[in-house]
């Protein structure tokens, strides 16, 4: 079944704030925690928002399951990348094979890796692969748009698809992975046209190109900027105009998640694009969404100052694929296992003054 406006529309009205009753009652619960007030500082908001999201004080992340998306970018052929757009298929067979970053981290963290081509250039086979491709790969977007806005509905849709699917299977949360070479610019020009920030301040080396490269990268995204203004006139046609199949994928899945009050980890620079578009379509998916780290890539620092949003970790990671989103969500796990399995001071027979008297909460 196709992805139309009026599912999306249908799907942005759906999306409904956690719950703050349940938020307020966690709190209590961790105040009287054998600690000082707010001692566990993040742990402590992520367990909480974590109760808001799934109406519980006694909400579970022990089913994790990472959602990496592939697919090409038509802007490679401007020279964008230091890495030739053939990795884009080579790192989708790795990932299948267990062999790349996400996959050790993911089972480092015990969270399952679902891949889905919704967009490799050339046709990808392998065992566990989801084959859902839109397009083989965007056009390049300093000469028009990425793709079509149907396009752009059809790879949202199989976003939303993936993540139901993943729910149903039991996931409890959810984190994000991409995978495509050349993905940095379109991120940057979303980045850009979302936040009305220059080219130059959001557009990064991604896989470590040289500073010629650069300015001739910043000069791209400026192109695509200039050329497909008028198309930018709304979340949709924005990210039909200048993001990414991948991008359009885990847009749909965080705007799915959070219909169905599911947490989502946000892994790095690209993911963030795609949840700024999502924010961007409905504020409310924020509610959802935990940024596992700052990307290396300059832009992602100026993602955070202008939302305000706090991301979990800053280890100056770039990979992408959903590693910091693995990693994020042991933490996480970790917040939730404090509100849950930590004694309150009734619970632990222990005085208060006790605990607020000793050198770490002093």
């Amino acid at each position: 079944m196709s992805f139309t406006k009026e599912n999306l529309r249908v799907l942005l009205a759906t999306i409904e704030p956690v719950d703050q009753k349940i938020m307020a009652q966690a709190q209590h619960r961790l105040d009287n925690l054998t600690k000082p007030l707010g001692a566990l500082g993040m742990l402590e908001d992520m367990a909480k928002r974590m109760c808001g999201i799934q109406v519980s004080l006694t909400p579970s992340v022990a089913r994790k399951m990472i959602l990496t998306f592939a697919g090409d970018h038509g802007v490679v052929a401007e020279g964008v990348s230091a890495v030739p757009a053939e990795v884009t298929p080579q790192m989708v067979a790795n990932f299948l094979a267990g062999g790349a970053g996400v996959n050790v981290l993911a089972k480092h963290v015990g969270a399952e890796v679902r891949v889905i081509d919704v967009g490799v250039a050339v046709p990808v086979v392998g065992e566990g692969l989801i084959l859902a491709k839109v397009k083989a790969g965007t056009d390049n977007i300093r000469k028009g748009p990425a793709m079509s806005e149907d396009e752009a509905l059809a790879a949202l849709g199989v976003g939303v698809e993936v993540a139901r699917n993943a729910i149903n299977d039991g996931a409890e949360i959810l984190g994000t992975g991409e995978m495509g070479i050349g993905n940095t610019t379109p991120s940057a020009a979303l980045f850009s046209a979302f936040l009305n920030l220059p080219a130059a301040q959001v557009t990064g080396r991604g896989t470590g190109i040289s500073d010629e490269a650069l300015t001739h990268k910043i000069q791209v995204v400026e192109d695509a900027l200039a050329i497909n203004a008028a198309r930018c006139r709304d979340p949709l046609s924005t990210l039909a105009a200048l993001g990414g199949l991948e991008i359009a994928a885990i847009c749909g899945m965080i705007l799915e998640a959070a219909r169905q009050r599911v947490a989502v980890v946000v892994d790095g620079f690209i993911s963030s694009a795609a949840a700024l578009t999502a924010m961007e379509m409905n504020p409310t998916v924020l509610d959802y969404c935990f940024f596992s780290h700052m990307s290396g890539e300059q832009g992602h620092r100026l993602f955070f100052e202008k939302t305000g949003l706090k991301p979990i970790l800053h280890l100056g990671l770039r990979l992408g694929e959903g590693t910091g989103a693995a990693l994020a969500m042991n933490l996480i796990e970790a917040g939730v296992k404090i509100l849950t399995q930590m004694a309150t001071f009734g619970e632990a027979g222990v005085s208060p003054g006790e605990i607020l008297d000793g050198s770490d909460g002093a």
